[in-house]
């Protein structure tokens, strides 16, 4: 793999990382205030969901697979 799509997969890992921080965050914020909307929830909770699928993919390009 070379260096630089090493570094992409990096960045791109941590904006992921950040986005998914960030939805948590919202999350939390709207179960705490006890009045929302519950189709808002559930797509934002889909959002983390597919979020943490798309880190899962980065994480796995960045780690080789190594047969033991």
């Amino acid at each position: 793999m070379a260096e630089e799509s090493v570094e992409a997969l990096r960045a791109k890992l941590d904006d992921l990382e950040s986005e998914h921080r960030d939805l948590d965050a919202v999350i939390d914020r709207l179960l705490d205030e006890g009045a929302f909307d519950q189709l808002q929830l559930q797509r934002l909770k889909k959002r983390k969901l597919k979020l943490r699928d798309q880190i899962q993919d980065v994480e796995a390009q960045l780690v080789p697979n190594i047969i033991a």
